[in-house]
């Protein structure tokens, strides 16, 4: 089996081409992203498919197999491997994904991308709810207040005044699969450093800790934009790196990160054995 690895601030995927593989089954994707049995990753992404209106479509897969609705850095890295195929140029071009079709272009270098990720929703349920409503959870004997954001993916939008990576890996697991969420959610912890500056610990649905995720870098901005702790122009420090978030009035959100290609190669048929 074919791959590309690529990596968007430290979460990286594994691009597979549907031309060099029919189909992935679920223990397809759990061995190609472990890290001791197959290559290793934060998910798979399987495209490019025919779009129905776009250009491309595309399937975002987690580690643990399940199926993601949209991944901010699996798009910009799949955008910058459709360059490196060029299959684009550095004109603006269409994604098709099940959270949402989204706009993106990639620099002359290919080492950055933009995506246009649409509007945000602060529920998971309602596609145009433009109010962050606080909801306070008891975790472990802690309780936290947070807000719901929807990018096309769920999340869970926590702002903190101390900031750790042990809040995201102690109690995202928990959260994740809190009765109160349907589909689960992807939890970020947030602490506003000033008003176009904020710092992020993520705790991705079916991925675990990771070290930067684009689509949790627009919900947290949104969320905290919505509160008016922060201007339209938003830079997100992750450990992996900076994300920079631009917000309209209707919440629409616009993601500029940096994407490295790592290796291409190719998977064993033992190793899926």
């Amino acid at each position: 089996m074919k791959f590309t690895k690529y990596h968007a601030l430290g979460n990286d995927y594994l691009v597979v081409d549907p031309k060099d593989v029919n189909r992935l089954s679920q223990d397809d994707i759990i061995t190609l992203c472990h890290r001791h049995y197959g290559i290793g990753s934060d998910g798979v992404l399987y495209g490019p498919l025919p779009g129905n209106n776009c250009d491309f479509a595309l399937k975002i897969f987690n580690p643990d197999g399940s199926e993601a609705e949209k991944s901010g850095n699996g798009l910009r890295i799949f955008s910058r491997y459709l360059w490196d195929r060029q299959l684009v140029s550095d004109k603006p071009f269409l994604i098709e994904t099940p959270g949402g079709e989204v706009c993106a272009s990639v620099c002359p270098s290919g080492k950055s991308v933009t995506v246009e990720m649409g509007q945000v929703s602060f529920s998971h349920d309602l596609l145009e709810a433009t109010s962050a409503v606080p909801e306070d959870m008891l975790v472990q004997g802690k309780v936290f207040t947070g807000y719901r954001a929807n990018v096309g993916n769920p999340h869970f939008v926590i702002l903190v005044d101390e900031l750790t990576p042990e809040l995201a890996t102690t109690y995202g697991p928990l959260i994740e699969s809190a009765p109160g969420f349907s589909n689960r959610t992807n939890v970020q912890f947030v602490k506003v450093l000033e008003r176009g500056r904020i710092q992020v610990e993520i705790w991705e649905r079916g991925a675990g800790y990771t070290l930067a995720s684009g689509s949790s870098s627009v919900a947290a901005a949104a969320v905290v934009y919505r509160l008016g702790l922060c201007r339209e122009k938003i830079s997100v420090v992750m450990p992996g790196g900076i994300i920079q978030i631009v917000m309209d009035l209707q919440f629409n959100a616009s993601m500029t990160g940096a994407v490295a290609k790592i290796a291409e190669g190719s998977l064993s048929q033992e190793a899926l054995s």
